[in-house]
């Protein structure tokens, strides 16, 4: 990838809309779309004028108009890639847009790659490897806390809470390379316990940091929630209590879902796959059959389960058997119908430490617990956000990964110190556990990893 190239691309999604927007970056931009616009003034940085967008056939007092735009200059390094950046806002026709970038292809600019403008800003400094990756984030968020979430990255969170780590970690090589280097100027050579102190120092920070993968994870991808229970229980009730609307067909006869339905729904900002299933019986044709078939492998893959059971009926041995499934499971137990309670009733436990508290007491037909079912599922997520530290958390794998190999590396480096390995050896580790922490920010990324991240962005970002 040539950096001295001015490239240009559509920077808004496809299709028509209101406004359009085409950029380019590079050292020409200024050049290549000053015969296509027709200004009153010259371009000036950081400010937006008006004018018209013109065919390059004939640029005079005549030419024709083909649109009105607002161009907007950015001088380097003052923009997003620190080039100089052009933006040109257009009427939203594709064809407009297009005609815009075939015109700066024909006076040299070079189409740009998918990712390249964010690209170009993290290889030149302007954004470390995290913050390009919040950029996609960002783009691609489904919810408010999401978006909140990656901007928290975007802004280097995750790069800040490293940094203080990375330090410790540099410092630790720095006194082992000096007591190797400068032994017979009688620099003194760390011992085993300060070694061994400095390294928890290092790891305790770091494990904290690798716990916060899993409700990362579960912020930045969602969860599925598989709802399921016997016949007429009312999980279709449910499911479109927490929907919002009447998503799945509810109806008195028992067995009425046949197939699984879906809908995603935001709770507490984190996105929700809700599954609705099919009652869990002993199937009474093929077609029934196949909705159980589906509604266990929808259990088997959902990251939560909801349990329902009918409040209004003795727990059956078919409720028994599907708490026994779910035992090890992340499960919530619904007791459903408590507008009519019955006192046959009983809430079985299949945990010893579960007991009828544990159980959820709704009615899908009034409301009654719904609000109390929603904080418990985002208990379970991790508090929907209320603990997410500005200091920054893990919601990336390749990060997850990284940190996890640098805490392999550290402890290798603390079973060399016990086993009185030399430091030669022991530094070994330590310059692998640093190298992990510096791919997470880029500065050892190598060019297919670099590749791989930015090919997954849109043309124009």
């Amino acid at each position: 990838m040539n950096l001295d190239d001015t490239i240009v691309a559509v920077a808004t999604p496809p299709g028509r809309g209101g406004i359009g927007i085409v950029r380019l970056a590079g050292p020409d931009a200024r050049n290549i779309v000053a015969p296509i616009l027709r200004l009153k003034h010259d371009l000036e940085p950081g400010r937006a004028l008006f004018g018209e967008l013109v065919d390059t056939d004939e640029i005079n007092d005549q030419a024709q108009r083909i649109d009105e735009v607002v161009v907007i200059f950015f001088q380097k390094p003052h923009s997003y890639t620190t080039d100089d950046v052009v933006e040109i806002s257009a009427h939203g026709a594709p064809v407009v847009l297009t005609h815009v970038v075939e015109m700066c292809l024909a006076r040299g600019a070079r189409l740009a790659e998918p990712g390249e403008f964010t690209m170009r800003a993290f290889l030149n400094g302007r954004l470390d490897l995290t913050q390009a990756e919040a950029v996609r984030d960002l783009i691609d968020s489904r919810t408010l806390f999401q978006a909140k979430v990656a901007a928290q990255q975007l802004e280097g969170a995750l790069s800040k809470r490293i940094k203080p780590i990375k330090s410790k970690l540099v410092a630790l090589i720095a006194m082992l390379e000096a007591g190797i280097d400068f032994a017979e100027d009688d620099v003194s050579v760390l011992p085993d316990s300060t070694i061994l102190k400095d390294l928890d120092a290092i790891r305790e920070p770091l494990q904290q940091l690798a716990s916060t993968f899993s409700y990362g994870k579960i912020v930045h991808e969602g969860l599925t929630l598989a709802i399921v229970g016997r016949p007429n229980v009312g999980k279709s009730s449910l499911f479109n209590q927490l929907v919002e609307r009447e998503r799945a067909i509810v109806t008195a006869s028992p067995g009425t879902t046949r197939d699984l339905v879906t809908e995603t729904v935001a709770i507490g900002g984190i996105p929700v796959k809700l599954v609705d299933t099919a009652g869990i019986r002993r199937a009474l044709d093929e077609a029934e059959s196949i909705g159980i078939r589906k509604s266990m492998e929808a259990l088997a893959d959902a990251d939560l389960v909801l349990v329902v059971l009918d409040a209004s009926q003795p727990t059956s041995e078919e409720d028994k058997e599907l708490l026994k499934q779910v035992e090890n499971r992340a499960a919530i137990t619904v007791a459903n119908k408590a507008d009519l309670p019955s006192s046959q009733f009983s809430a079985p436990s299949s945990r010893p430490e579960q007991g009828s508290d544990s159980f959820i007491h709704t009615s899908a037909l009034t409301g009654e617990g719904i609000a109390s079912l929603r904080e418990a599922i985002l208990q379970h997520v991790g508090g929907g956000g209320a603990g997410l530290s500005e200091s920054g958390v893990l919601t990336n794998l390749r990060h997850q990964k990284l940190v996890q190999d640098s805490l392999v590396a550290l402890a290798a480096a603390r079973d060399a110190v016990a086993n009185k390995i030399p430091h030669e050896m022991l530094l070994l580790d330590l310059y692998n556990a640093l190298h992990q922490l510096d791919e997470i920010t880029g500065a050892t990324t190598t060019d297919d990893i670099l590749g791989l991240i930015f090919s997954t962005f849109c043309i124009g970002k």
